[in-house]
């Protein structure tokens, strides 16, 4: 029982920061500005919950183009402390590298994850029809990986299908890379 209740702990703790650190990570990449004055109503909170943990890493650590090796990277080390903390606790038995690569596939399924949340909630604000900071948040964040699928799928009858669609692709990458995970962690076994 106490582990159970560990390990949810760890994953909700470590689930945010991944998540969080991801949002930063895409939400900079998309040049989607930060500041409250911006109009955005997650960039103060983004800044407040990740800096401890990005700005040493962006010290160390350049950016890529567009993308920010740090918040890449602080998502990663999130998802290494609950492996690692898992690893331990239960005596240490899979091989480190198995650990590292549990972290990387958990890097991995967040951003899957994370996607699938953003593209319901894009969704479900604009059944509704909000005109509001959120709603514009949401449609500057799914519409890179809605575009080509809108190019595809056609309007039924004045109805947007492309967020139904991309929801079953990203159930499908979620299939595809817990398989990949398994297979790689049965060779390291």
């Amino acid at each position: 029982m106490l582990y159970q209740i560990v390990s949810l702990l760890l994953n909700i703790a470590t689930g945010l920061l991944t998540g969080l650190c991801l949002l930063r990570l895409y939400m900079q990449h998309q040049r989607i500005p930060m500041s409250a004055r911006s109009g955005n109503p997650m960039g103060p909170f983004l800044f407040a919950v990740t800096d401890w943990l990005v700005l040493p890493l962006r010290r160390v650590l350049p950016t890529l183009g567009r993308w920010d090796l740090a918040s890449l990277t602080a998502a990663w080390l999130g998802q290494l402390v609950l492996f690692g903390v898992e690893w331990l606790w239960v005596g240490g038995g899979a091989s480190v590298t198995a650990v590292l690569l549990l972290a990387l596939f958990g890097v991995l399924r967040m951003a899957i994850s994370a996607l699938t949340g953003l593209v319901i909630v894009y969704a479900v604000l604009s059944w509704v029809q909000t005109h509001s900071q959120l709603s514009d948040l949401m449609e500057r964040l799914v519409a890179p990986p809605l575009t080509p699928i809108r190019r595809v799928v056609p309007l039924v009858g004045g109805v947007d299908l492309s967020p139904l669609a991309l929801l079953v692709l990203l159930q499908i990458a979620t299939i595809v890379v817990g398989e990949l995970q398994t297979t790689l962690l049965g060779l390291l076994a």
